[in-house]
């Protein structure tokens, strides 16, 4: 083989090796960006979905407020009612005492 070839030959192998190096790094970056971009995105994910949690949690807690209110306030009224009703008898029940008293 001649000196030219062999110099052919030499080169052309470093310039595979090269070609081989740089696809490799290129390849390694590749894989470092796609995955920084998928924790980019994972924290993205996380962080609405905890804003979208927070939001639920509040509109809960703010329909548990009202309704807690709604049934204290049936509560009272259901009070109100029976103290008048109990108001409403209790001359009548005296009354009544007083007779079985009496007639013993």
């Amino acid at each position: 083989m001649s000196l030219e070839a062999i110099k052919k030959v030499t080169e052309t192998e470093q310039d595979t090796q090269t070609r081989k190096a740089e696809a490799a790094a290129t390849a390694k970056k590749l894989v470092a960006d796609a995955d920084k971009a998928g924790r980019e995105l994972v924290e993205s994910a996380r962080r609405e979905a905890e804003e979208r949690v927070k939001g639920f949690m509040k509109d809960a807690e703010q329909r548990a407020a009202e309704h807690n209110e709604a049934v204290l306030a049936q509560a009272a009224a259901s009070c109100d009612a029976l103290r008048r009703a109990a108001e409403a008898r209790l001359e009548e029940a005296a009354a009544l005492i007083v007779r079985r008293v009496v007639n013993i």
